[in-house]
């Protein structure tokens, strides 16, 4: 439901005759625990083994904000991380870096919210705008889950 409602708002801006611009993100690195205890059944995390490309909220927001403040573009700027991994070894790696103890097993056919995932999914297209922040950065920074942003402004 969620992507679909997605692809419906998209399609109501793009028939208006509103100027707009859409960016577009793969998920973000804030979310991967969140990711893991909505596929999580006991002590197992069941996910698909495709391609993923998450990226820092910090750099989305640097995104949004100088597309909102440039002219319309009536179209569409994807932006994703500036690494691919396999959606298992990267929640596995989160999970890992947190001492958190649940195992991440492989699955082809796990859900991701709902959804079964082809092997691009959860990537940009060609041409997509990449975050700066690599993800080990991202979790030396953040091994508390804390988002950096918000690991600033708490000091």
């Amino acid at each position: 439901g969620y992507f679909r409602a997605k692809i419906a708002q998209e399609k109501l801006i793009k028939e208006s005759s509103i100027p707009y611009s859409i960016v577009r993100a793969t998920q973000f690195f804030e979310f991967l625990k969140r990711i893991a205890d909505s596929a999580t059944e006991g002590n197992t995390v069941r996910l698909p083994s495709v391609r993923f490309q998450p990226l820092a909220a910090d750099d989305v927001a640097s995104v949004v904000g100088k597309v909102a403040i440039g002219s319309p573009l009536n179209g569409i700027v994807e932006v994703a991380g500036p690494e691919q991994f396999r959606f298992d070894e990267m929640i596995r790696m989160g999970l890992n870096a947190r001492k958190d103890p649940r195992e991440v097993i492989p699955d082809p056919h796990a859900r991701y919210f709902g959804t079964e995932l082809s092997e691009r999914s959860l990537v940009p297209g060609e041409g997509a705008l990449l975050g700066e922040t690599r993800f080990e950065d991202w979790l030396t920074g953040s091994t508390n889950a804390q988002p950096a942003a918000a690991a600033a402004a708490s000091k």
